[in-house]
């Protein structure tokens, strides 16, 4: 059974607030509404946040709740038809995405697997980052500050499974989230990918 823990609720609707405290309440969880999420994830570093995504503004606020440290773990809730925004969402370091209109189990289940350390999220926003599309420029682009760093952290000897750890996914998401990174640069293994960082600079900035 999943330990309790406290999780906070950030959604502008009171009604849809209530209705996600009554059923993870219903899991033994400790469920608060904090206006301000970053003072709260101070007080409770082991909290679970629940964040709607509706516009640029809470993307924003979802990135700067996950530059906190220690990371925290953060439940990105998107609309179900922006599949976009879910990867965008898990980019800035959300663990995991579910609709906002997602049933009661669904949540309750993305809850769980998330404090497990699993990352959860729709089958669209897992294609969308495999392939790389969703929020990337063409092919061939700059990588990301987030794709320098994994590949800075791997030239410096770590594995992929600590990388997975560190960042908040799980092994084999990582493994492909790699794996579509380097063909979109143009390389097929880690090595190459790395000799072409240090060609092209990335790891100057």
């Amino acid at each position: 059974m999943t330990a309790t823990v406290h999780v906070a609720v950030l959604d502008p609707l009171p009604v849809f607030r209530h209705g996600v405290a009554a059923s993870l309440s219903s899991l033994g969880h400790l469920v608060e509404e904090p206006a301000d999420a970053e003072a709260w994830l101070r007080e409770r570093p082991g909290g679970v946040v629940l964040l709607t995504l509706r516009c640029a503004e809470d993307l924003d606020r979802l990135t700067a709740l996950c530059r906190l440290r220690p990371r925290p773990l953060v439940v990105a809730l998107p609309s179900a038809d922006d599949a976009s925004m879910g990867v965008r969402a898990m980019r800035a370091g959300a663990r995991s995405v579910v609709a906002r209109e997602a049933t009661v189990s669904a949540l309750q289940r993305a809850v769980s697997a998330t404090l497990d350390g699993e990352a959860v999220m729709p089958t669209e926003v897992a294609d969308l980052l495999v392939t790389g599309r969703g929020g990337r420029g063409p092919r061939g682009s700059v990588p990301s500050a987030e794709q320098i760093a994994w590949l800075r952290r791997l030239s410096d000897g770590w594995t992929v499974s600590r990388l997975a750890s560190d960042t908040g996914y799980s092994e084999r998401a990582m493994y492909r989230l790699l794996r579509a990174f380097y063909q979109r640069i143009g390389v097929s293994t880690r090595l190459e990918a790395i000799m072409l960082a240090h060609d092209k600079g990335w790891f100057e900035n």
